[in-house]
């Protein structure tokens, strides 16, 4: 037997995405990624979750998905926090 899922059309807002060349820190991209594979979602669906869960000042994680979060920023490295956010200086390249 073989269920098939119907959606909604009134649930699915359509948009337009574009292609960003955006910088980021090495180590906190890689924990990006992670948690997008673990959700199994594109990079571009987990910003796009955060940035409109800050914009309305909401958590954008479960405290179970920061608990893995954690987990990866041990594994990468990640030390920085949000109150760094103002503070970083790229390194020069040679």
């Amino acid at each position: 037997m073989v269920h098939w899922y119907h959606v909604n059309e009134h649930t699915q807002i359509e948009i337009e995405r574009v292609q960003t060349g955006v910088r980021i820190e090495k180590r906190l991209l890689k924990v990006l990624k992670a948690v997008s594979e673990l959700k199994d979602m594109t990079l571009g669906d987990l910003l796009e979750g955060i940035l409109l869960h800050a914009f309305e000042g909401k958590a954008p994680f479960s405290d179970a998905t920061l608990k893995e979060i954690e987990q990866f920023r041990k594994i990468y490295g990640l030390t920085l926090k949000a109150s760094d956010s103002h503070q970083l200086k790229e390194r020069r390249r040679r």
